[in-house]
C-alpha cells in the first residue's frame, strides 16, 4: 500500500519499522517540529524524524496542518491509507477523506477506554489490571471512530508508564500489521459511547502528591506519571521527585498525613491517608540527579516528625 505516516515519539517508531519490514510504500512520514529542550535549549528532532531520515524517507514537519498548504500537500501523496501513531495533532477532515482507504490510528489502549493523549498514564494511575492497543478508523471525534482490532496485555504490579509503553509499542506494531493484512475482511465495529473514558492531557499539577490519599494510590501516581510529569512533593520548599516507592504493610504511627515516620540508613517512610504508609526509594531533589534514599538521606538532614507537602 501506498501510505503516508503521521507520528512523533519512540513509541510511534515499531510501527513504521513494521510497515517497511511488510514492504509498504511509505510516501512521507509526518511528524511534529523540532523543539527546544534541555538546559541549553537544544533543537532536538522526533524519535520518528530520526529513524525516517536514516532510511531515507521524505519527512514533514509542518508547523499547522490546518492551512491549505498542508491540506493540499496531504492530499498529493494519493495514499491508500494514512496510519497514524501518537502524532500530537487532531487532524482536520480534509486530511480524513483524502486517503483512498481512510486514516487508521494505532492507539494505545482498550477503546473506548480512554480516549485521549495519555491514555497508559492514566491507566496505571487508575489502578486498571490491564490494557491494550486499538486499531481504528479516525473519525472527526476524538478517537471515536470504528474499532477493527484490538490486543489485550495485563500491567505488571511495578510497571511505569515508559515501561508499558515499550511493550504496547511492540504490540501496536503487530497489530497494525494485521490490520492493513486484513483490511479487506475486517468488519468495523462501532464503538459503544456510554462505555467511553477519558485519558486527558497531562498537566505539571496533576504530579503532586496528596497525601491524604492512600499509599497504593500514590505508588500508583509514582509509576503512571512518568517520564512527566513525575509524582513529587516539596521539603523545605524544594520540589523532590519521587522515582520509586512501594507501599507497605506496617502499624502506623500517630502522625500527620505526609510526615516522615522513619528516615534512616535505607528507610524512609511517609504516612498517608487511610492509616497506610509509603516506604520512599528512589527520588531526585530539585536540579539534582537522581539518587538512592540512602543517598538523599546522608545529604537531606531529613528527621521523624518532618512533613512533606506543598512549596
Amino acid at each position: 500500500m501506498r501510505i503516508v505516516f503521521m507520528g512523533t515519539p519512540e513509541s510511534a517508531v515499531p510501527s513504521l519499522q513494521r510497515l517497511l519490514e511488510d514492504g509498504h510504500e511509505i510516501v512521507a512520514a509526518w511528524t511534529q517540529p523540532d523543539k527546544p529542550a534541555g538546559r541549553h535549549e537544544k533543537m532536538h528532532s522526533s524519535p520518528v524524524k530520526d529513524f525516517a531520515l536514516a532510511r531515507s524517507l521524505k519527512v514533514e514537519q509542518p508547523q499547522k496542518i490546518k492551512t491549505a498548504e498542508a491540506k493540499d500537500l496531504f492530499a498529493s501523496y494519493d495514499a491508500d491509507v494514512a496510519v497514524v501513531v501518537a502524532y500530537g495533532r487532531i487532524l482536520p477532515p480534509e486530511f480524513l477523506r483524502a486517503p483512498r482507504r481512510g486514516c487508521i490510528n494505532v492507539h494505545f489502549s482498550l477503546l473506548p477506554l480512554y480516549r485521549g493523549a495519555a491514555p497508559a498514564n492514566w491507566a496505571i494511575v487508575n489502578g486498571e489490571k490491564k490494557t491494550g492497543v486499538t486499531t481504528m478508523f479516525i473519525e472527526e471525534e476524538l478517537d471515536s471512530g470504528p474499532v477493527l482490532l484490538q490486543r489485550e496485555t495485563s500491567i505488571g504490579d511495578t510497571e511505569t508508564t515508559p515501561e508499558l509503553m515499550q511493550r504496547l509499542a511492540i504490540i501496536g506494531a503487530e497489530l497494525l500489521s494485521e490490520t492493513l493484512a486484513q483490511l479487506d475482511v475486517i468488519t468495523p465495529r462501532p464503538q459503544r459511547r456510554q462505555d467511553a473514558t477519558l485519558a486527558p492531557l497531562l498537566r505539571k499539577i496533576d504530579g503532586a502528591i496528596n497525601w491524604s490519599n492512600t499509599a497504593a494510590t500514590i505508588e500508583r501516581c509514582v509509576r503512571g506519571f512518568q517520564p512527566w510529569p513525575n509524582a513529587y512533593t516539596y521539603h523545605n520548599s524544594q520540589r523532590l521527585i519521587i522515582w520509586r516507592a512501594a507501599a507497605v504493610d506496617m502499624s502506623s504511627p500517630e502522625a500527620r498525613e505526609g510526615e516522615v515516620i522513619a528516615a534512616h540508613g535505607d528507610d524512609l517512610i511517609v504516612k498517608c491517608g487511610n492509616e497506610t504508609v509509603l516506604r520512599v526509594m528512589e527520588v531526585q531533589p530539585e536540579a539534582r540527579r537522581r539518587m538512592s534514599v540512602r543517598d538523599f538521606l546522608n545529604g537531606a538532614h531529613l528527621k521523624i516528625g518532618d512533613r512533606f507537602g506543598e512549596a
